[in-house]
């Protein structure tokens, strides 16, 4: 994992923490917008992982061997 990919998740879940002290303090309301931002955070993150990752998902082509007539 890179250095931004840490900091979102991080990020998010911090995000996570305090959206359950807003809910428990101030209800649910308080705390919406909150937790969509760290939703929208994860969602990132996971688009950020995803394009890193080469497809591992195509296999590769195998190269045929020439057989000697």
């Amino acid at each position: 994992m890179k250095l931004g990919d840490v900091l979102i998740l991080s990020l998010a879940l911090a995000l996570i923490i305090i959206g359950i002290h807003q809910t428990m303090t101030q209800g649910v309301g308080a705390s919406y917008a909150i937790f969509m931002f760290a939703v929208g955070l994860l969602f990132w993150f996971q688009l950020r992982r995803n394009q890193s990752k080469p497809a591992q998902n195509s296999p590769k082509p195998n190269p045929k061997k020439k057989k000697k007539s």
